[in-house]
């Protein structure tokens, strides 16, 4: 089949410890506000289906074990957020699918930087799509991703986020407003999902802000972590 120019190649995610296996990625979603402070605010927003948006797979980039992402902060930037969180890496597809089916549709399982731009408003009017705040070029960084039968989820655990080695966001993935398992259910209403499919999960609440110099790095137990330097623009 002649192309016009070289196709691009398929964006891969490594698998965590093996070095000839790869995660090939297909669409990549994220759902946002997706977590409670407390237990009791949980509780009382039961049923809430977090908003669901799409980001390019081209933004993915895989990051190994001990290793540092540096990262330079994108043109435009009036405040940058990094949202760090569970991503589910689905082996498996679907339409309406079951409890059941979700769970068997996740191959494994990720971390990962959502990192989101705030912009001027007259950059990025109310009511925008979401397109210039959420797809950044290199701008969701990914651990490798470990087999969900080497991980203690579905099961809740525990999330974290440190900036320049301070603690700033604890929490357990049992404050999710809608599981990893409910999350891939409700995309499967809209979408029908496919193998390689990548589901940012959503932060817990203490996002910090973000400049350039900032490290940081954010674990999930069971899952992996990952650590991040944003550097200055590029010129």
């Amino acid at each position: 089949m002649p192309f016009v120019f070289a196709p691009p190649a398929q964006v891969v995610i490594p698998v965590a410890d093996e070095r000839y296996e790869f995660f090939p990625v297909n669409r990549v979603y994220g759902a946002a506000k997706n977590y409670a402070a407390t237990q009791a605010e949980r509780d009382a927003k039961a049923g809430f289906h977090p908003p669901i948006f799409m980001k390019s797979p081209d933004v993915i980039r895989p990051v190994a074990d001990g290793e540092t992402y540096r990262w330079p902060m994108p043109p435009g930037t009036v405040k940058m957020v990094p949202e760090f969180e569970l991503v589910a890496c689905l082996g498996r597809g679907g339409r309406n699918l079951t409890a059941e089916e979700a769970e068997a549709a996740v191959w494994g399982w990720c971390v990962g930087y959502d990192f989101t731009r705030r912009l001027s408003a007259e950059d990025c009017p109310p009511g925008s799509p979401w397109d210039l705040m959420k797809t950044l070029d290199g701008g969701a960084p990914v651990s490798h991703v470990r087999p969900a039968f080497r991980t203690p989820l579905p099961a809740p655990t525990d999330i974290y986020l440190y900036k320049n080695n301070q603690r700033v966001q604890s929490a357990s993935t049992s404050l999710m407003l809608a599981n990893p398992i409910e999350l891939i259910m409700l995309i499967s209403r809209f979408w029908e999902l496919r193998p390689g499919d990548v589901i940012f999960t959503g932060t817990p609440a203490g996002v910090p802000d973000c400049q350039v110099g900032d490290q940081f790095e954010g674990g999930v137990n069971g899952v992996g972590k990952l650590r991040v330097e944003v550097t200055a623009p590029v010129a």
